[in-house]
């Protein structure tokens, strides 16, 4: 007894010749009108807008840390009875710094900040504020980054509210 109508084989054989149709046709989008980008070309330029918004923000991440880093040099120079406390924190802020300026290009000077207070306890305080000021903006900067550089500034910006916190104990030990 013979089969009628559609085998497996057929049905199969033509599924995939109507797939390969499709997948053709999807490959060209025909003539190009003067001043219209193909599919592709506008692909091209999405990505490199894009890469180029990520060094920017590159850029941005690691000035914020550099600035920081400077603080600390500033307030270990004026304070040298804090150097030796403030050493691993600084140590710390300049990976950080390193690492956040991988893929960022050419990193603008950092301007220096404004002198650090007479008093060891007010600079160790405002070095605290301009921790949390670090670490905040590194926290806003996640929404924008892509998800690798994401979890860098994550940690950077965890590492930053640490940071704060400690600095903020160390005034709070510090005579005046």
């Amino acid at each position: 007894m013979r089969r009628t109508g559609t085998t497996r084989r057929a049905a199969l054989a033509a599924t995939g010749a109507l797939s390969m149709g499709a997948v053709l046709a999807g490959c060209d989008d025909g003539p190009q009108a003067p001043g219209r980008t193909s599919r592709a070309g506008s692909r091209a330029g999405a990505q490199a807008t894009d890469a180029r918004a990520q060094r920017t923000l590159r850029r941005g991440a690691t000035r914020v840390s550099a600035t920081l880093l400077a603080q600390y040099d500033q307030v270990a120079a004026a304070h040298p009875a804090t150097a030796a406390a403030l050493a691993p924190l600084r140590s710390a802020v300049r990976m950080h710094t390193t690492a956040l300026s991988k893929g960022a290009g050419r990193a603008a000077p950092v301007a220096p900040a404004a002198a650090p207070a007479v008093d060891a306890k007010a600079a160790l305080r405002e070095l605290a504020s301009a921790a949390r000021r670090s670490a905040d903006a590194h926290t806003t900067a996640l929404l924008e980054a892509e998800p690798e550089f994401a979890r860098l500034l994550a940690s950077v910006a965890a590492a930053g509210a640490v940071h704060a916190y400690l600095l903020t104990e160390l005034a709070k030990d510090t005579a005046s």
